[in-house]
């Protein structure tokens, strides 16, 4: 996700976001541990879409 998207988004759309994203990171480890050799770029994809959602949340905090 580009971070213009992650912006247009409401507060809860985000933490549920997060949520979903970060569940999806621990099965892509599981599966990069057991059987998915191509599993390491979609992790790190994961791990940035994380840190942007964090990061426009910090920003919302600070803007109050």
């Amino acid at each position: 996700m580009k971070v213009k998207e992650l912006r247009e988004m409401t507060g809860e759309q985000l933490a549920q976001q997060l949520n979903e994203i970060s569940s999806g990171l621990f099965r892509l480890r599981v599966q990069a541990e057991t059987e998915r050799e191509d599993a390491a770029s979609e992790i790190k994809k994961s791990r940035r879409t994380i840190a942007r959602i964090l990061t426009v949340q910090r920003e919302r905090e600070l803007k109050k």
